[in-house]
């Protein structure tokens, strides 16, 4: 073999070696850039939908889940505490929620999807505080005797059904928000978008 061939063969593979090297040159430096350009995971948890699994929830309690930095209540109402409601409908500021205070999809005084599961922003619409869940009835929430179940806001005394509709005169002027939402399944609920979104 000649001393040009051995000079060409080092050469081709002196030029593989150096392209694959900067090929993952490049790869490394690109990786990181785009990276930065993606949001960020604070930004991501600030406005995206947030998935709540239900499955373990029991007929009578709430959970707590957190989207765009609120509260979200869940709470899988008994029969008993569903019909409350209409019982009540002339105690509260907004018997059918008339006010913009939920998408269009929520309808009647059951303020949800499905009438055993409410899901509410835990925010009092009075001054931003957060209420406190009084779901059972009576005294043992602490409360009236007479009270059905529902939410009281200790800052200045507003109270919500367990639809997070306000009675009348409190200082709260608004139902509780309903977040946008959608069942996945019958044991996940995504919060913070629409189906048809």
């Amino acid at each position: 073999m000649s001393s040009d061939k051995k000079v060409d063969c080092s050469r081709r593979n002196l030029v593989f070696a150096t392209a694959a090297v900067g090929g993952v040159a490049t790869v490394a430096t690109a990786v990181p850039f785009v990276a930065s350009m993606l949001p960020s995971e604070r930004a991501k948890a600030a406005g995206a939908p947030v998935e709540a699994d239900i499955s373990k929830l029991t007929p009578g309690e709430m959970m707590r889940v957190e989207w765009r930095g609120k509260p979200v209540w869940i709470v899988y109402r008994t029969q008993e505490m569903i019909d409350t409601l209409k019982k009540i409908n002339d105690q509260v500021a907004d018997p059918a929620s008339k006010r913009p205070m939920q998408p269009d999809y929520i309808k009647g005084e059951a303020r949800s999807i499905k009438p055993e599961y409410l899901v509410v922003v835990g925010i009092c619409t009075h001054l931003g505080c957060s209420p406190t869940d009084k779901l059972k009835e009576g005294a043992e929430s602490g409360m009236a005797a007479d009270w059905p179940g529902g939410f009281f806001c200790p800052c200045h005394g507003s109270t919500f059904d367990l639809s997070g509709r306000v009675y009348k005169n409190k200082p709260a002027p608004d139902n509780l928000e309903v977040p946008p939402h959608y069942y996945m399944s019958d044991t996940r609920i995504l919060i913070g978008e629409d189906k048809k979104a």
